[in-house]
């Protein structure tokens, strides 16, 4: 896949803790990311935050650390990032979406060890 120029980030934050159908909400949202054939996928786990409840989580406070904040960062095409927002809607009932333009400036895969010569 060739990504280049003007195209969009799309970052989910949500909890650590968030679940879907028993699993990680973050791992969901990957695998679905994915499926989609969307140009890739990265979680971030943050150290401390907080959001609309206010609560302020942290790596310092035992007693809140279990819930730590997640960014799942997806960068692609505007209509390939549109269509898979739609999928969104069931999956974060808490948490902030957004969406802000980028300029890709490179976007290079590994080569299969077939075609590296491996």
């Amino acid at each position: 896949m060739r990504l280049h120029g003007r195209a969009v980030r799309l970052t989910i934050f949500i909890g650590e803790t968030d679940q879907y159908r028993h699993r990680p909400l973050y791992t969901e949202i990957v695998h679905r990311a994915h499926r989609h054939g969307l140009a890739g996928a990265s979680v971030f786990r943050g150290v401390e935050g907080f959001g609309a409840s206010s609560l302020i989580h942290t790596t310092r406070l035992l007693s809140l650390s279990e819930d730590l904040p997640v960014a799942i960062v997806i960068v692609d095409a505007e209509q390939k990032i549109n269509e898979f927002m739609a999928e969104l809607d069931a999956l974060v009932t808490e948490g902030l979406v957004i969406v802000d333009p980028v300029d890709v400036y490179r976007y290079v895969g590994r080569k299969a060890e077939s075609e590296a010569g491996g």
